[in-house]
């Protein structure tokens, strides 16, 4: 592992040993955190890029992991197995998230799955236990914020039983996952309802580029990313 360091390795595990279940306050709930592909405009891989000393697949760990009954990764196991965590390989590596959150749902032993990307740095735990909250009340397959640009299914809560219909997607050559996400009939949360939890514009924000980490390292020293 080219990437971080020894440090982050033995954090990680501690960090796995110290969520306990009686500190989950959604055990109905799991949650998949895609680690993501090539990263082919950063240039590296961004889910081992540090803020504060820690890679951004162990600060989402850390966000998730007290509030949910398990969080495991989507990606390769060859890669993160070091971290200590649960990582399920992504049964279609080659076609983006959309083959990611189909993976993870049907590794699922819970009916509800919060699946977020590894880079979203703005996520905030107030926003979680929202959207979590909500989708335990929903009776759609999925609940997902949509913004101007469309739906944003990168942090979004799915029923398992939505697995068969994105994989099938899949197989049929769908790539774009929003489109795929659609065929789930989901529940939307419309920016004025979500947009509250975004003091900073950060929250639905992706990390792609050399710039992008550049401008979150300065936005976490301001203070705006906890």
């Amino acid at each position: 592992m080219r990437d971080g360091g020894i440090h982050w390795v033995a954090h990680s595990r501690r960090l796995a040993q110290d969520i306990s279940p009686s500190m989950n306050r959604f055990e109905q709930v799991e949650g998949f955190v895609l680690t993501g592909g090539a990263s082919t405009r950063m240039g590296r891989d961004k889910a081992l890029l540090e803020i504060a000393g820690v890679p951004m697949l162990l600060r989402m760990v850390h966000l998730l992991g007290p509030m949910l009954a398990r969080v495991a990764l989507v990606g390769s196991p060859d890669r993160y197995a070091a971290l200590g965590l649960p990582v399920f390989a992504d049964d279609w590596p080659d076609v983006g998230p959309l083959g990611g959150i189909a993976s993870a749902l049907r590794r699922s032993e819970s009916d509800w799955n919060l699946i977020v990307a590894c880079d979203l740095p703005g996520l905030t735990e107030e926003w979680i236990e929202w959207l979590i909250g909500r989708a335990l009340t929903s009776q759609a397959d999925a609940l997902v914020p949509e913004s101007a640009k469309g739906l944003e299914p990168l942090c979004a809560v799915y029923r398992s039983r939505g697995a068969a219909v994105l994989a099938t997607a899949v197989e049929r050559g769908v790539r774009k996952t929003a489109d795929a996400v659609g065929l789930l009939a989901p529940e939307k949360i419309p920016e004025s309802e979500w947009k509250r939890f975004d003091a900073h514009g950060l929250l639905l924000r992706n990390m792609n580029s050399p710039e992008d980490y550049a401008e979150i390292e300065a936005r976490y020293r301001r203070g705006e990313i906890a």
